[in-house]
């Protein structure tokens, strides 16, 4: 059991009680969970360092600041609720708001909390994250001390330019050597014969299978000689590794690389995430926690979180109907192949086994996807028509964003790839001594969009800051294949062969 945090005043404790009554009684599993009461400045102040109390001194926090305040100040934005993937949980309650608000507010941080500790995407971050930001902030003030402000900050800027460029799914892979054996292969270059007798040899030694594996072993050993051996998608690993920085310098990147691996996961289920915790607060305050006095306030301020805007992808609302949608299948029995082979219109309206198993599918939903997974596997053409989702886009002749279509399989594509990857293109380390000049060689996993030159320029320009040579990345533009380099004063390009299909 919780013990409510002594900062909160008694009716705030007594609240959280109550509404942790409710989260357990519906079988959320959380961490335990501390409130404190911040006033707006506060609010808006930690809001700016990402949720934490503590982070490094940067001029982007004092700019997220401005901004947050402001916003608040002219009525335009108002932060209800944070919350941080800790363990203990640690969330905050505005000073201030209303008792309905306050209590909403409690029942999605609960289903947040729920999300952090179960989610197989959030396994892998440091639960003790509070006290990392803390060291982070003592390693980079050491610096500023010892370095000067201005030498550190202009490092961090550049760290902050390439802090996207991570492998997000490298902490769920398990990389496993090669056997021994395959390790020690016969350095003499000459490919191993079976055993037989002369007048058998080239029966069962082919002499064209033989050449053919001679060319193979020469190939691996070519392979070998490349630096990376492979395309290395954790751009920040391979420069914290390889690159001639000082040691303050590398410090810096590993600490912008540990938190931008930190992040990630909230990236990768954004929706997932907010969808779970607004799923629950409507569910805990419409049938658990409302007064009848509440009830108006509490729609109106829950009409706010899932409102749509026009051309805009609301999370809480995507995520909230799309549970709502897989726990109706599952109740009525809308899945399986009986259902998928059904094509009597008339059958599948009135479908209803009476299962009663959507509670359980949306928590091993919530366990097991992320935000890409989650939408590929359980956006319906059924959803999709129900929620009246369309696709749309530039109109270069009318000079207006159009609806382009509301065709399902156009949407859904669209949707999977903004949110593939965040909707940032695919780059690797391909080669770090590029032509035999130390240079790094990037390149670009073209997916059918053209990269935005301005962020390519300003990514090498960051990227040569680091790695004190020039930098060059290979990609397509307008269908032809092209290196763009930065040799840290000027930029160029030319052509190059950029093979198809990768």
């Amino acid at each position: 059991m919780i013990r409510p945090s002594q900062q909160l005043p008694k009716y705030l404790a007594d609240m959280q009680r109550e509404i942790e009554g409710y989260a357990k009684e519906y079988g959320l599993d959380y961490f335990d969970t501390i409130f404190e009461v911040l006033d707006y400045q506060r609010m808006n102040e930690v809001a700016a360092y990402g949720g934490f109390p503590t982070r490094y001194p940067h001029w982007r926090f004092g700019m997220e600041f401005e901004g947050l305040a402001k916003g608040y100040e002219y009525g335009l934005s108002k932060i209800y609720e944070m919350v941080i993937n800790n363990d203990p949980c640690y969330a905050y309650l505005l000073e201030g708001n209303s008792s309905v608000d306050q209590k909403m507010v409690m029942a999605h941080v609960y289903g947040h909390c729920d999300f952090f500790k179960n989610n197989y995407y959030f396994s892998k971050t440091n639960r003790r994250m509070v006290d990392g930001m803390a060291n982070h902030s003592a390693r980079i003030r050491k610096h500023i001390e010892r370095q000067g402000l201005e030498k550190v900050e202009s490092f961090v800027d550049v760290c902050l330019t390439l802090d996207n460029l991570i492998d997000p799914h490298s902490p769920y892979i398990v990389r496993r050597s090669p056997p021994r054996s395959e390790k020690e292969k016969d350095e003499s270059g000459e490919v191993p014969r079976l055993r037989a007798k002369s007048y058998m040899d080239k029966f069962i030694n082919p002499p064209d299978f033989m050449e053919s594996q001679k060319k193979k072993m020469q190939a691996e050993k070519e392979q070998e000689k490349r630096f990376p051996e492979h395309p290395e998608r954790d751009i920040l690993l391979f420069l914290i590794e390889h690159s001639p920085l000082e040691r303050w310098e590398r410090d810096v990147l590993e600490v912008v690389r540990d938190e931008a691996y930190y992040f990630a996961p909230q990236g990768m289920t954004k929706i997932m995430n907010e969808g779970w915790a607004t799923y629950w607060h409507s569910k805990i305050m419409t049938q658990k926690a409302l007064r009848a006095s509440e009830i108006i306030d509490y729609a109106d301020h829950a009409a706010g979180v899932t409102a749509s805007s026009p051309g805009q992808l609301n999370p809480y609302k995507l995520g909230v109907e799309l549970y709502r949608h897989i726990e109706d299948r599952w109740d009525k029995g809308r899945f399986g192949k009986e259902w998928e082979d059904c094509q009597d219109m008339a059958s599948r309206k009135s479908w209803d086994r009476r299962l009663g198993l959507g509670r359980k599918k949306i928590f091993e939903v919530r366990k097991l996807y992320n935000d890409v997974t989650f939408i590929d596997e359980f956006f319906t053409e059924e959803f999709c028509r129900e929620e009246k989702f369309f696709s749309f886009g530039f109109n270069e002749r009318s000079g207006n964003w159009e609806i382009e279509s509301r065709e399902f399989k156009k949407v859904k594509d669209k949707l999977l790839y903004r949110l593939t990857n965040f909707g940032q293109p695919f780059i690797y380390v391909e080669d770090g001594n590029f032509e035999n000049r130390g240079e790094l060689l990037l390149k670009h996993k073209h997916e059918g969009a053209d990269l935005k030159m301005d962020h390519a320029r300003d990514t090498l320009e960051g990227l040569a800051r680091v790695w004190k040579r020039p930098v060059n990345l290979l990609t397509r533009v307008d269908g032809k294949g092209k290196i763009l380099r930065y040799d840290g004063r000027d930029h160029s390009e030319k052509g190059a062969d950029y093979p198809e299909g990768k």
